[in-house]
């Protein structure tokens, strides 16, 4: 029963999202309080990753997180600039196995998936440097499941603000 389970679950587990960090290690992270928020960028061919709406959608999430985080979103002179951008691609993967008579030939199975990425990157405003970058990842195969998942990606990344040394 239970290696059923697992079995039914293999597929939500493949497509899960992934978020990395990176980060200037020299800086103080407790000197910046406050952000603007510059153009994202949407790279996405599918429409339903590329319009206004999913803009606004992470435009909004981002300032919701990084106020909860204690920063402060400033008109001018901020301290951190963020900016961010979403694309997808489409992939192919193919996975190969023993098939025929006593095992002898090939079954080649083929797994089409759009796989989404969002980065988002805190740069230092003063010093027009990257301090902070966050690479979240949701593979899928259908890109309205990418959508559905975008305050969760910008969500899991800025969990990560400030980074522990």
């Amino acid at each position: 029963m239970v290696r059923y389970l697992l079995l039914a679950l293999l597929p939500a587990l493949a497509f899960c999202q992934k978020v990395s960090i990176e980060f200037d290690e020299t800086r103080d992270f407790s000197d910046y309080k406050s952000f603007a928020l510059v153009a994202g960028t949407l790279n996405s061919k599918n429409p339903s990753l590329n319009n206004e709406l999913v803009k606004k959608k992470i435009d909004e999430e981002i300032r919701r997180r990084l106020t909860e985080r204690g920063l402060t979103e400033v008109a001018s002179q901020p301290d951190l600039n963020v900016r961010y951008s979403l694309g997808s691609g489409r992939h192919v993967e193919e996975d190969a196995y023993p098939a025929g008579w006593r095992g002898y030939g090939t079954r080649v199975v083929r797994r089409h998936y759009t796989e989404g990425t969002l980065i988002l990157d805190l740069r230092d405003a003063r010093k027009h440097e990257l301090v902070w970058r966050a690479i979240a990842v949701e593979d899928n195969s259908d890109p309205l499941k990418i959508k559905d998942h975008l305050t969760d990606m910008v969500r899991k990344s800025v969990e990560k603000f400030p980074p522990k040394k």
